[in-house]
């Protein structure tokens, strides 16, 4: 059915706007019918394509939903359309922003204050949001000037007791941080960065949890390499699992990083580092496999789409999802990306590699970061063990 209304003489560039996103015929065609019933929408009130702002979407969207139960679009399923009208210039007019509260207001200023001043990239300044707007929610915006270090102390007495130890740790680590940009703001009059008290954790307590040869052998034949998508997942795996990269690095992975000749790859790392490491060529050839047999032809830099529309870079959670789901699939549980982390680095020290040698794989800024791997070396350990008196060892 042909659009008709103010929307309808740029339908031919929605749809081709939409193939360039990756989606299917059949999906463009559900996005044009809702850009369509946009468009009669608009044509009712008497308005124009310049006209359309975040509102208008909301309304019509909300309109929909009362009318048709059985579809509810919502106004992130007509966001591609918005994107496409701003970028041919039609929809000048700037989408209503909502009126901000104070505490969104100053959260919006921490945010910049982590990303400008501290330089920490978004994705990490994010981690620190959801522990400010718990204590604002406490403690308002207009009342900080009266804050005193009980009030602190009680925040943190009262919050640890529904997290576990590291949920503590990165409540006072945020807390620490909001409160020296209060100062540095002038919303407190003395520093109450010391009263947050430390959280008791015994530094490497913990095992280090990886996978055994098998197990990864059956994480790594869960995937269906007769797929693209099994071609894109086991990359990633291989990657995660010889190299012991972190999400977020394999997600920054960029088609410029590969240096074919050479046999290494760039790495992005934590505080905007950049590390050349090489190349095993396994890992080189599934990434090869997936580049040649398996990832769109896409003008995206990034190495490893979305395998849905709209086809662009995926995201360090998705990296993550590509483990989880591996893993459920092969029957091993349900985990992460950083467990495979963690299985490179107690496989480099059982085949022989030094401390030295594990953190400059695993991009460790200390070796004491490193040091809780060699608690998985049980025969090395095991002569360090001292005779029990008067028994055997």
């Amino acid at each position: 059915m042909a659009m008709t209304g103010p929307l309808a003489p740029w339908a031919p560039g929605m749809a081709e706007w939409l193939t360039r996103l990756g989606y299917t015929p059949r999906l463009v065609e559900r996005h044009l019918q809702l850009a369509g019933g946009l468009s009669k929408f608009l044509h009712r009130r008497g308005l124009t394509a310049s006209d359309l702002s975040q509102e208008l979407i909301e309304q019509f969207a909300a309109a929909r939903r009362a009318k048709n139960r059985s579809r509810r679009p919502t106004a992130r399923s007509l966001s591609w359309l918005v994107d496409y009208l701003s970028d041919i210039g039609v929809a000048t007019a700037p989408a209503a922003l909502p009126v901000r509260s104070e505490q969104q207001v100053l959260i919006e200023r921490y945010r910049d204050y982590l990303t400008v001043e501290r330089g920490l990239v978004p994705d990490t300044a994010a981690n620190y949001v959801p522990v400010v707007t718990l204590f604002l929610a406490a403690h308002p915006v207009r009342e900080l000037h009266e804050l005193s270090a009980a009030d602190v102390s009680e925040f943190m007495t009262s919050q640890c007791r529904q997290v576990s130890t590291r949920g503590a740790e990165r409540l006072a680590t945020g807390l620490r941080s909001f409160l020296g940009f209060a100062l540095v703001e002038g919303l407190i009059s003395v520093s109450l960065v010391g009263a947050v008290p430390s959280v008791a954790r015994w530094s490497g307590a913990t095992l280090p949890r990886g996978l055994t040869s098998t197990q990864v052998a059956a994480l790594l034949s869960s995937c269906d390499r007769r797929r693209p998508l099994g071609r894109r997942d086991y990359a990633i795996l291989l990657l995660l699992v010889r190299l012991g990269l972190r999400a977020a690095e394999v997600s920054a992975l960029r088609l410029d990083d590969i240096d074919w000749r050479t046999g290494e790859i760039v790495v992005r790392g934590k505080g905007r580092t950049e590390e050349r490491l090489p190349l095993p060529p396994d890992v080189g050839a599934a990434i090869a496999a997936y580049l040649r047999r398996g990832r769109p032809r896409r003008p995206e830099r990034e190495v490893f789409l979305r395998a849905c529309a709209p086809l662009r870079g995926l995201t360090p959670d998705g990296v993550s999802e590509v483990a989880r789901a591996a893993s459920e699939r092969a029957g091993l549980g349900s985990f992460g990306s950083h467990r495979l982390r963690h299985t490179a680095g107690t496989q480099l020290l059982q085949a022989g590699a030094s401390l030295p040698e594990v953190a400059e794989v695993l991009r460790h800024h200390t070796i004491a970061t490193t040091a809780i791997y060699a608690k998985v070396d049980h025969l090395a350990l095991r002569d360090l063990a001292t005779p029990w008196p008067g028994g055997a060892r």
